[in-house]
C-alpha cells in the first residue's frame, strides 16, 4: 500500500439538502419551469473551450452511441508527433455537472502533449450529447458513458486496444471507478479530486444525513414524479452556483470557477443551469463503489487536494481498493484546483503512471 505525498510548493432536510449534496449551490425550494433547464447543443466545430487550445496536438470532434442508444458528443486530441505505430489511449470524463470544454478537456489535451490518444466527452443528457430531457444524471447511465467512450476509442485504427486508460474528475471519479471494476478492457485508473455522488446525496457531506432527513426528501422527490408525469417534463432545481452571502468556501470555489471567465461555459449545468428535481433518486438508491476491489490487480491512482472538502471520498476508497493503489494528496489544493491549476495538477505523474501500466 503506497501513500504518497507531493511535496512541491448538514445535509439539511428538504430539497435544500439536496443541493447541497450535488456541491454545487443552494437547494430546490420551489418548481423551476422545465424551460429553465439547458436545451440539447448541435455539435460546434469552433474551438470554444476555457482552455487555450495547443499547438502539440491534433483536435477533432467525433461522436459514437453508448449501450442505451444515446449519442455522446467527445472531443478526440492526438499527439501530432505519433509515428506510425499504435497509441496508448485514455478517456476523461467529468466533473458531475460539467462540460467536456472545461475539465476533462483540459486534462485530455494536456495527456495528448505526452503522447496519449485521448478522448473527453459529455455524459448523456448534457452538453453536445443526446438524451432527453435534459440535465439529468444517473450511477448507472453516466458509468455506462465511460465504457461506450472505451468503445469508441478502440475501434479506432492508430489506438492499441490492449493499452487503454481512463482519468474521473470530480464526480465522474466514483463513475470512473465504477467503470473500471465491470469493465476489464480497462487497464489502469486515475481518480482526481474524486467524489462518489452516490454517497453524498444518500448520506451527504461527511455522511451526516439522518433517517428522518433521507426519508423527507424522498418523499419530496417521489411526489414531485406526480407533478412531472402531470405537466409532461421535469422540475429543475434552482441556478446552480449563484452565491447570496453566506455560503461555505467550497461552494465559493465552486462559483470561481464555473461562473467567472476562469471556466464558465454555457453548456455546463453548473455555470448557472440545474439537474431536474428528481435526479438525487437513483443515486440515493445504489452504491457504486461496491465492487472498487474488483479492479485489482490493475491499478488504481487517487490524486486529491490537501486542502479539499472532498478528501474523504479518496481516502475512503482508496482504503477499499484493492492493491496496487496509490493515493497522491498535493500540498495546499484545495478540491477545484485540481480542475484547472497546471501547477497543482500532477501531469507529470499521470503520464508516468500510464506510460508504465499501459504497457
Amino acid at each position: 500500500m503506497t501513500r504518497k505525498t507531493d511535496n512541491t510548493d448538514g445535509f439539511d432536510a428538504g430539497r435544500r439538502s439536496l443541493m447541497k449534496a450535488t456541491g454545487v449551490a443552494v437547494a430546490a425550494l420551489g418548481v423551476i419551469p422545465a424551460a429553465a433547464a439547458t436545451q440539447a447543443f448541435a455539435q460546434t466545430s469552433s474551438w470554444d473551450k476555457v482552455f487555450t487550445k495547443s499547438d502539440k496536438v491534433d483536435h477533432q470532434k467525433v461522436s459514437f452511441k453508448n449501450r442505451y442508444g444515446v449519442t455522446l458528443s467527445g472531443d478526440l486530441y492526438l499527439p501530432k508527433e505519433r509515428g506510425s505505430g499504435r497509441l496508448a489511449a485514455v478517456v476523461v470524463g467529468g466533473p458531475f455537472g460539467a462540460v467536456k470544454e472545461q475539465s476533462s478537456g483540459l486534462y485530455a489535451q494536456t495527456m495528448a502533449e505526452r503522447g496519449f490518444a485521448t478522448l473527453a466527452f459529455d455524459g448523456s443528457f448534457t452538453g453536445e450529447s443526446g438524451g432527453e430531457p435534459r440535465n439529468i444524471a444517473s450511477p448507472d447511465v453516466n458509468t455506462e458513458d465511460f465504457s461506450a467512450a472505451v468503445d469508441f476509442i478502440g475501434l479506432q485504427s492508430f489506438v492499441d486496444r490492449e493499452r487503454i486508460g481512463m482519468i474521473g474528475i470530480c464526480g465522474w471519479g466514483g463513475m470512473a471507478l465504477n467503470a473500471v471494476a465491470v469493465d476489464k478492457r480497462v487497464k489502469a485508473v486515475v481518480a482526481s479530486t474524486m467524489y462518489d455522488m452516490t454517497r453524498v446525496m444518500s448520506k451527504g457531506y461527511n455522511d451526516s444525513v439522518t433517517l428522518e432527513q433521507r426519508t423527507k426528501a424522498l418523499d419530496q422527490m417521489s411526489r414531485q414524479r406526480w407533478t412531472d408525469a402531470e405537466k409532461g417534463a421535469p422540475a429543475y432545481q434552482p441556478p446552480y452556483n449563484e452565491l447570496k452571502g453566506g455560503e461555505a468556501q467550497f461552494l465559493v470555489d465552486y462559483h470561481d470557477y464555473y461562473m467567472t471567465p476562469r471556466g464558465y461555459h454555457a453548456r455546463a449545468v453548473n455555470s448557472g443551469n440545474a439537474w431536474s428535481q428528481t435526479t438525487p433518486l437513483s443515486f440515493m438508491n445504489m452504491p457504486i463503489l461496491t465492487y472498487i476491489a474488483e479492479i485489482s490487480p490493475r491499478p488504481i491512482l487517487f490524486v486529491h487536494g490537501e486542502k479539499a472538502h472532498s478528501l474523504y471520498f479518496a481516502e475512503t476508497a482508496f482504503a477499499a481498493a484493492a492493491e496496487p493503489k496509490e493515493l497522491m494528496i498535493i500540498p495546499g489544493a484545495s478540491h477545484t484546483d485540481l480542475y484547472d491549476r497546471m501547477d497543482k495538477i500532477p501531469f507529470d505523474r499521470m503520464a508516468d503512471f500510464f506510460g508504465q501500466h499501459l504497457t
